[in-house]
Formats: structure tokens, C-alpha cells, sequence
């Protein structure tokens, strides 16, 4: 830890380390940190965490570096950090500033929240939704792989998707600036988290088995054309309520967001991030 903190220490000229106050917390403290002259944020976490404290960079002028830890951090890797804090170290601080969009989610019912990394609606959410924090705790990535087949043989709730004035019928929303996913897979391959585009992933079909086939085709990099699939990079889209109670489940960068109606969008020039010259 002490080299860690030395090599960022070169990083960022004067580092004050600070810990998270506990969930939900890191948003206001980066905010705080911001507010109180600091010009660069560095979150050591999963994709949660950096998700919070993106909440209080986002539109500022201070920078933000990410040193993953926790679960998961598919936007570390994105760019090429890699998985843990020791792999950053020597990407970190080769690292240039670089102005970025981000993605938006906007409940009806709750406030705006930006994301990162990826957002969802339908399948995806639903499995972080029944995932207990005890659960990820202990097991980690692992926990959602088990709730993802826990759901095989179980008929699947339908929801609208109204993007470039076409309406789908899907069972999973896939919104995502990066390509890959959970940092296991390659689902958005469309992605540049440096492109102010969103990569949507839509599948259709009520049938859990359906996704079987969905799911070779992320293997083999057979989506593209593949049938009740579609691909597209958009600038925003609407996720409708529709019939089932509550509407769909939604998730922002791993973390249940709320049921029902949606925008997301993209949000040009929102933050400054450090990514690793290559």
C-alpha cells in the first residue's frame, strides 16, 4: 500500500486520502473534494463506487482516475488499467486527461443519474436487483452468474424501447460507452467509451432459453444480424413502463436503479478522464 500510494503521490503532486463515509456516500465527498479545490478525484473501487463519485465530478473542471478494486471495475479495464490497483499503478501514471461524454439515466419517477460504464433496462437489472449485497460480498462476480441462470425456464417481462422513431419489443436493454461487460464479455462491440455515442443491445423474446442462443453469439461474435438482436449507436432512447407491475427493472454501472419508464442519453463534454496512453 505504501508503494501504491507514493507512485500516486507522483501522480497527483499533493494526494490526501480519504475514505468513504459508507454506500452512497462517495458522491458528495468527490463533490466536497471538488468544491474545495482539488483538481483531481482518484477512486480506488468497483464500478459502484466510481459511479458514486462521478455523480459530484460530473460537469466540473476537476479530473477523475480510477484505481479499481472491488467486484468489479469494467471501466478500468476498458482502457486499458486493468483489474486490480497494482496493474493501475503503471497506466495511471502514463495517463493523460481526456474530455469525455458520459451516458444519462432518467427515471420518471427519481432523478437523473450518469453513468460510466453501462446502463440497462429488463434482464440485466433484474439480476442485480435479486443479488443480496451479503451474497456479492462473498462471492463476488460470481453471484450474478447465479442469479443469471437461476432465471432459465422463466418466462421473461416485455417492455417498449422507442429509439430513431421505431418502437421494439425487448426483454433486455443494453446501454452501454464501453464493450465489454462485467468484464467477462464482449456484448457492445460497437462501443468507444471515447465517442459521444451510446451503443444500445437489444434482445427480444419472453422465452429465459432464448437467451441461450444470444449468448453464443457473444461468444463467437455472431450478434451482429443475428435474429431479435439489434445493434445501433444512438443518442438517446425511451424505455416505456409498459404492462408489467412496476415496469422494467434498471441498473446504472451494476447498482439497481428503480423500476419503470426511462430515458437515457448521452451527455457530451461531462468529465475528464484519465486513460493510459498507449
Amino acid at each position: 500500500m505504501d508503494e501504491a500510494f507514493d507512485a500516486l503521490q507522483r501522480l497527483a503532486g499533493s494526494l490526501a486520502l480519504v475514505a468513504t463515509e459508507g454506500p452512497g456516500t462517495a458522491g458528495r465527498q468527490a463533490a466536497e473534494a471538488v468544491q474545495a479545490g482539488a483538481d483531481l478525484v482518484l477512486v480506488a473501487g468497483g464500478d459502484g463506487t466510481v459511479n458514486e463519485a462521478l455523480q459530484g465530478i460530473a460537469g466540473t473542471h476537476a479530473a477523475l482516475g480510477i484505481v479499481p478494486a472491488g467486484t468489479a471495475n469494467v471501466t478500468a479495464m476498458e482502457i486499458g488499467l486493468g483489474k486490480s490497483n497494482r496493474t493501475a499503478l503503471p497506466g495511471l501514471l502514463r495517463s493523460e486527461p481526456v474530455r469525455i461524454a458520459v451516458g444519462s439515466l432518467k427515471p420518471a419517477e427519481a432523478a437523473e443519474c450518469y453513468f460510466l460504464a453501462m446502463a440497462g433496462a429488463g434482464l440485466d437489472a433484474s439480476i442485480v436487483r435479486r443479488v443480496a449485497p451479503s451474497f456479492k460480498r462473498r462471492f463476488g462476480k460470481l453471484s450474478y452468474w447465479y442469479a443469471g441462470f437461476a432465471t432459465l425456464g422463466q418466462a421473461l417481462p416485455e417492455f417498449n424501447v422507442e429509439v430513431d422513431g421505431r418502437r421494439v419489443r425487448a426483454s433486455f436493454a443494453l446501454v452501454s460507452r464501453v464493450r465489454n461487460y462485467g468484464g467477462d464479455l464482449e456484448i457492445a462491440r460497437h462501443a468507444d467509451i471515447l465517442q459521444p455515442k451510446l451503443a444500445l443491445v437489444l434482445f427480444e423474446g419472453r422465452s429465459s432459453f432464448r437467451y441461450l442462443k444470444y449468448f453464443s453469439g457473444v461468444l463467437l461474435n455472431r450478434l451482429d444480424g443475428m435474429t431479435g438482436v439489434t445493434l445501433k449507436l444512438v443518442d438517446h432512447l425511451d424505455v416505456e413502463a409498459g404492462a408489467a407491475a412496476g415496469g422494467p427493472d434498471l441498473q446504472v454501472d451494476g447498482e439497481y436503479a428503480g423500476q419503470g419508464a426511462a430515458r437515457f442519453r448521452i451527455v457530451p463534454d461531462a468529465v475528464t478522464l484519465l486513460v493510459p496512453r498507449r
